[in-house]
């Protein structure tokens, strides 16, 4: 896999940069500022890009600015966004473009997660840090009152980018129940399935937008 990483702080690139050679893909950039990343994305059309939210010339939001940038010009692009904080604001809503990743930076740590989680963005899936969902879940917007505590956490799986398959794996359920629930979360927020279940969950998420709250 061909990856691209916009990353400010020297260690964690570098980091980054000796866990994915060492896992096989061919890192083929690295940049530390936003300036000019969508434009290197174009020239270089990574399988995937790594992108820390927080980033120079500014150090508030230029990571995700960009990163709307570059879905604006290459709307298949892979993008998998770091941050220290949960911070939704400006990049959650990107999740229902489709291959699209949000994760905080010590989820990186957790080597097999992580990896799990770069291929599947690369690959047109989503995968959302749980703690990003539960912020999401927190909020009761949109009427997220209305589902039961199972719904909940088949919801949480299920933004996380799960499968129904690994759904009913991790909650020790059969995979026709994760289907009734998910269908029962559907009805009860209104939301049309798709056949994909990569665009459900996004579809899930784009709904649950309207509660996402600013972090850093």
């Amino acid at each position: 896999m061909r990856v691209l990483i916009a990353e400010d702080s020297v260690l964690f690139r570098e980091g980054l940069v000796r866990l994915l050679t060492e896992s096989g893909h061919d890192v083929v950039e690295t940049t530390a500022t936003a300036d000019g990343l969508p434009e290197l994305v174009d020239v270089l059309r990574p399988d995937i890009a790594v992108i820390d939210v927080r980033m120079p010339p500014t150090m508030t939001d230029d990571g995700a600015r960009a990163a709307h940038l570059i879905r604006t010009a290459a709307p298949s692009q892979p993008m998998l966004l770091l941050s220290q904080h949960v911070e939704t604001r400006h990049s959650v809503h990107l999740v229902s473009t489709g291959a699209f990743g949000y994760l905080l930076k010590d989820r990186v740590l957790r080597v097999t997660d992580f990896l799990d989680a770069l291929e599947r963005v690369a690959a047109g899936g989503s995968a959302l840090d749980p703690d990003v969902v539960a912020a999401l879940l927190a909020s009761d917007d949109g009427g997220l009152g209305k589902l039961s505590a199972r719904e909940r956490e088949v919801l949480a799986l299920a933004a996380e980018g799960h499968s129904n398959a690994a759904i009913a794996a991790r909650l020790v359920i059969t995979e026709r129940t994760v289907e009734t629930h998910v269908r029962s979360v559907f009805q009860k927020l209104d939301i049309h399935e798709s056949a994909l279940s990569h665009r459900r969950v996004l579809a899930v998420l784009a709904y649950l937008r309207s509660g996402i709250v600013g972090g850093g």
